[in-house]
């Protein structure tokens, strides 16, 4: 409940020369929010350094830097791009006069380049209700990225612990807000002594949003999925007609087609929603998202999706085996159950190669990561971070920590990046000032005691090797294919990839129903589809990733309409 005492807890700074633009944007912004923001106002771009510090010093961050373009501010876009160097976490949104198309254009412009985060048209009308439904998508973004106020988790641990590190990126990409403490700080010893916890076994997990508050002591993953109680219990006759293994952005996509067309679906995963592209923190090339979207909100917005279209959730579930009988599917899963289903989706996407490297292994979760860890990207600033890989999930993630970061250096085995990476990342690489690649070169050692100190590398060309220092490293490489678990019941290619449709191989489909070929994303086995980043010959975007999912659904009605023909048939 909110008390007599409440005040803003963050600011919005309006930046613009213009009287009447900087009026009307001031008295929009302040009857709308500003209950719950300070709204600042800066005539020119002399002030806007001294008002961000001065609201520093009082305690209240700033959420939106609100700047002008135009004609009466020609340098508005620099204006905005400044703000980067004073706080990093500061969204900045250019606000332009409707029908000022040129203003526009060069705004599309410095927003693939990195100089702006968002664009909004400035009001028009009253209510503003176009203006405010985009001012409070940015503000919400601001809020997911900075943490901080509600908690609905607590999690008390070892700053650089490995499974600390598991646990804070597993909250994030689930969007639970989750507050962190440092077991040997003051705050963190007092929250466990709160819990009447005395030297216990770490990472702590407190679970508040429930009727009574529960601490688990390094909880497994499973255990924090089945303390949270969104889990519906399963009895071992249920028959489900689509199991989808997987909810990465082709998984969810097709649970959401399966169950808003009656099919009962049921979706197992065993980390986190979203896949590689939940940890994404900025994707602009997904359709129907002109602003952009992070990759844990756009998987969160699918999730819900499914979910209330009837789609069934089993989390922190790991699928270990497939079987047929009696006509059904069996997943057998990592909990001891087992999924009965009349078709599968095989969407476990794939995973960033391990370096394997044994000193670097050491260090993960200090200063070593796999993946994007973009909850970790604050703890980066004024730092020397390094990111292995070309493809669009490490462009996105030293983008993203080049905000925080002294300096941030992409390490790329190839010569080039264009036949990788999107043309809009390349754009915003290479006008990012404190954002470097480095080509032909890969990692080969590391040390580091209790965090990462440096990094060796090798010149792929001449095989020279190089010690250099380093702070934080993100290992974004290659794609191995989540299939260890399906053994020999499909036909995959040496890394694992699976074959569909007209790719498989000659003689994977010999007990197949005669007179019937495969559908396009079949696999060896009738009725098992596969479907994203798990399937040979996928292309690696998000978009494709969707669209397959999606695509698969049909082919499930045809392969389930067959059965019933057959069915019928066989009883008659």
């Amino acid at each position: 409940m909110r008390g007599e005492t409440d005040r803003p807890q963050a600011a919005i700074l309006v930046v613009c020369r213009e009287t009447g633009a900087r009026e009307i944007l001031t008295w929009e912004l302040s009857k709308r929010y500003g209950a719950d923001y300070q709204i600042a106002v800066c005539d020119g771009p002399a002030e806007v350094d001294a008002w961000m510090r001065d609201l520093a010093v009082a305690g209240l961050p700033v959420a939106l830097v609100i700047g002008g373009v135009g004609a009466q501010d020609p340098d508005g876009i620099e204006v905005l791009a400044a703000v980067r160097q004073i706080d990093p976490a500061a969204l900045r949104v250019a606000a332009v006069r409707w029908g000022d198309w040129e203003s526009v254009r060069s705004i599309f412009d410095a927003v693939t380049l990195g100089k702006i985060d968002h664009w909004v048209t400035r009001p028009v009308q009253d209510p503003a209700e176009e203006f405010h439904r985009s001012i409070t998508e940015f503000l919400r973004e601001w809020s997911s990225r900075r943490g901080g106020g509600f908690e609905a988790v607590r999690v008390i641990g070892e700053r650089w612990s490995a499974r600390s590190l598991e646990l804070r990126d597993l909250f994030s990409r689930h969007r639970v807000p989750a507050g962190f403490y440092d077991a040997t700080s003051e705050h963190g010893r007092q929250v466990l002594h709160e819990l009447g916890l005395q030297s216990p076994e770490l990472p702590v997990v407190e679970i508040l949003f429930g009727v009574e508050r529960t601490a688990l002591a390094n909880p497994s993953n499973l255990q924090i999925a089945d303390a949270f109680g969104i889990m519906t219990p399963m009895s071992a006759e249920e028959v489900f007609d689509v199991a989808v293994v997987g909810a990465g952005p082709t998984g969810l996509a097709a649970a959401v087609y399966a169950s808003s067309e009656g099919l009962r679906t049921v979706v197992v995963e065993h980390e986190a929603i979203g896949g590689q592209a939940g940890t994404s923190s900025m994707i602009r090339n997904y359709p129907g998202f002109a602003q952009g979207i992070s990759g844990s909100r756009l998987a969160q917005e699918t999730w819900q999706q499914a979910w209330t279209l009837g789609t069934t959730f089993l989390y922190m579930r790991q699928a270990e085996g497939l079987s047929s009988e009696d006509g059904h599917y069996r997943l057998r899963l990592s909990d001891g159950g087992v999924l009965t289903s009349r078709t599968v989706v095989i969407a476990t996407g794939a995973a960033y190669r391990r370096l394997g490297i044994a000193s670097l292994e050491a260090l993960q979760g200090r200063g070593v990561f796999y993946g994007a860890a973009a909850s970790e990207a604050p703890a980066m600033r004024g730092r020397d971070v390094f990111v292995a890989g070309g493809g669009n999930s490490a462009g996105q993630t030293a983008l993203h920590m080049a905000k925080w970061a002294n300096r941030v250096t992409v390490l790329v085995r190839g010569q080039s990046l264009a036949d990788s990476m999107s043309d809009y990342l390349l754009r915003e690489i290479d006008a990012t000032p404190n954002l470097d690649v480095c080509y032909r070169v890969r990692v080969a050692d590391g040390t580091g005691t209790s965090h990462l100190e440096s990094l060796t590398l090798e010149d792929t060309t001449s095989g020279s090797r190089r010690s250099i220092p380093a702070d934080a490293l993100f290992i974004l490489i290659g794609s191995q294919p989540r299939t260890q678990w399906l053994g020999e019941s499909l036909a995959r290619d040496q890394q694992g990839f699976i074959f569909t449709g007209p790719d498989l191989p000659d003689g994977t489909t010999a007990h197949w129903p005669p007179g019937r070929p495969p559908l396009p994303l079949e696999t060896s086995l009738p009725g098992v589809f596969a479907a994203g980043d798990v399937r040979w010959g996928s292309v690696k975007r998000v978009a494709s990733a969707v669209g397959e999912g999606a695509v698969t659904i049909p082919q499930v009605h045809r392969y389930l309409e067959t059965m019933r023909a057959a069915s019928t048939a066989a009883g008659r």
